[in-house]
Parts: C-alpha cells; structure tokens; sequence
C-alpha cells in the first residue's frame, strides 16, 4: 500500500491530519514474559510480548483470540481500561500501554492468559501499581527498526490536531489545542481529602521524561472507598504494595510517595495509555496536541478518543 493510501484509509474525524514524522516503525528486538498478581480479579496472569510486524500495530491474544489495542474495542468498565471482543474481555490495559507507547513500541503482539484456561475475561497484572515493570522490561530487551510482511520498513506517522476540541463529563474536562509536539497538563482535585488536594501536573510525555518522571508513579485510592469498591468485585488483588493509600483523616498510609505529586503524575501514565487506543496500523497513538485534562479518568479518555476517530460522543 502506498504511504498516500495508508494516510487516507486511516478512520478519523476531520480533527486529525495524519503527517510522516521521519521516523521508521519500531518493534521490540526480543521477547518478554512477565506474570503477576492482577488488580482487580486477584487472580494471576501471565504476558509474553512479542516483536511485531510494521503496520500491524499493538495488539492483544487471549485464547487465540486477537484484539486490537484500539478504540474500537473498548468497553465502559469501572476503575481501569476493557478490551473486549467476540465475548472475550481483556481488563487492565492503562499501564502497559502506556509504557509501549511512551518507550516507541509500535508494533508488537500481547499474548495473555490467566490460569484457568476456562475463563473468558483476563486482567494484566498490576506489579506495583506503575509502569516500572514493563518499562524494565522493554529497556532489558531493547527495540529494533519493525519489518512489514515483506521484509520491508514503514514510515511512522502521527496524528496531527488541526483544531481544538474538548469533552466533558460533569464537572470533569479535557481540551486539546494544535501544537507541534506532544505537551500534557493533568489537574486533580480532592478537596476531601486535605493529603492529595488539587495537584497539577505537566509534561512532554513522550520524551525521555516519561521513565523519570510518570513510569514509576503508582495509583492511588482513597481508603474510605475501598469497602465500596470491594462490594462491587473491585480490588481483590489490590494491597499497600500495589497502590498508594489515603484517608480523609489520617492522610497517606503507606509512605513515601515517589513525588509529592505522584497520584497526578498517576493520571498522566493512565492518560498515555488510553490515548495510545488512537494508534492505527503501526502509527503513533497520542496526537501532536497539547492536551490539557481535569478531573480525568478512563471513561473521559476514551471519550476524547472516540472523538478523535469520529465516533459521536453525548457529553453530561
């Protein structure tokens, strides 16, 4: 396919231009396994990652069942990220997503699997609550100019904002404005809780900031919620060693943080991840915008994405 045609097949509002960044599609040069405890399930999952062929892009197999990391296939779920396919689902993609994106892998095949080869919903494991454990891993493996089926390399293009937009959800909001990199502004606000506050973050994420400054920054909940969260199927595997804790009354209940921001920092990991669900075939998923986010979660990300790739949107 010509590099003209790839650009106009690629679905997308008229808020994006696709433009050739000059750079060569990227896979990772070895494989990765890794398995853990997962977040929400509680069960243990395992994840081999494998290099991927140019203008395939990112994407996920469970039980041989092959889900693009796209847009497409996600699914409203509470507290993280669901992939879901053909009656499969695939929970818990924020963070690994986030560090292939930010770290360049473009191409690459997730395969998953949880213990019992009987279910049909898998989680990916949640390590410490950050992106650390798959940023190592990439680093440890390192990455290599990707091949097309063909033997043949492919241009990596980026998705250009041309206007601003934003999406609400109540009290919540995102906006983004044309730019010529990548530049992200993230607010939180918890007026009670008095320990986290009304935090801002801001970073150009996409830069070697990224494993400094947001991989190693680790979600966070809030201790008064965590009975209510248990009642709905949340949090099973979840512990002081997987997240950061705070009471409304008590403040912070495992310490130290990271940073003395690190649940908006947090936000910032999780933001990189839902966006990078814009990339298609091998391109860059978060736009060249500057992007600024209050009050953000999952759902609103994936509204901003759904936006992006013309998808109506009803704001609250």
């Amino acid at each position: 396919m010509r590099l003209s045609a790839a650009i106009n097949s690629f679905k997308s509002s008229n808020l994006i231009s696709w433009k050739m960044t000059g750079k060569l599609q990227q896979t990772l040069a070895g494989c990765i396994e890794l398995s853990g405890k997962t977040l929400h399930s509680g069960k243990v999952s395992k994840v081999k990652i494998w290099p991927g062929f140019a203008g395939e892009g990112r994407y996920f197999e469970f039980h041989s069942n092959l889900i693009a990391a796209s847009i497409d296939f996600v699914r409203e779920s509470l507290l993280c990220t669901t992939l879901c396919k053909d009656g499969y689902k695939i929970r818990t993609v924020e963070h690994l997503l986030s560090a292939l994106e930010a770290k360049g892998i473009d191409n690459c095949r997730i395969q998953i699997e949880s213990l019992d080869s009987e279910d049909t919903e898998v989680e990916v494991p949640i390590f410490d609550g950050s992106a650390n454990a798959w940023v190592e891993a990439i680093k440890q493996v390192g990455r290599k100019e990707a091949l097309d089926r063909c033997g043949n390399n492919v241009e990596k293009l980026a998705p250009y904002l041309s206007e601003p937009f934003y999406v609400s959800r109540n009290d919540s909001f995102m906006v983004a404005f044309p730019a010529s990199k990548v530049h992200i502004s993230c607010g939180i606000d918890f007026p009670k809780v008095s320990a986290i506050g009304c935090q801002w973050f801001s970073s150009a994420a996409l830069d070697d900031s990224y494993e400094k400054h947001i991989a190693c920054s680790r979600t966070f909940c809030i201790y008064e919620e965590v009975e209510h969260m248990c009642s709905v199927g949340l949090i099973k595997g979840g512990s002081l060693d997987n997240a950061i804790v705070c009471s409304a009354t008590k403040g912070w209940l495992n310490p130290p943080l990271r940073f003395p921001d690190e649940p908006c920092r947090h936000k910032v990991l999780d933001l990189i991840g839902d966006l990078s669900l814009f990339a298609r075939s091998g391109s860059q998923g978060f736009p060249m915008a500057r992007v600024i986010s209050f009050k953000g979660g999952h759902s609103l990300n994936a509204d901003f994405v759904r936006r992006l790739s013309g998808i109506t949107v009803q704001e609250t």
